[in-house]
């Protein structure tokens, strides 16, 4: 499935208020330099040690908001 990666700092630019709580990232591990992946169903996901972690969603109109703010397509 294709999926846009980033980091938690760009992540933070992404999310919208109400989508998903800053500390509920923090709690799964999410930090500034953080890598994260969303796909095209908006399935958040973090780079762990041995792969990677499911830890939240995106809602709403997040394809343009990623788009335009990490300047990436869905590869």
């Amino acid at each position: 499935m294709p999926f846009i990666e980033l980091t938690g700092q760009t992540l933070m630019d992404v999310i919208n208020d109400g989508e998903i709580n800053p500390e509920e990232l923090r709690k799964a591990g999410v930090t500034s330099t953080s890598v994260l992946r969303v796909n095209k169903h908006g399935e958040l996901e973090i780079r762990k040690r041995d792969g990677w972690e499911l830890i939240g969603g995106l809602l709403g109109n997040y394809e343009d908001r990623l788009r335009k703010i990490t300047g990436y397509d869905w590869v």
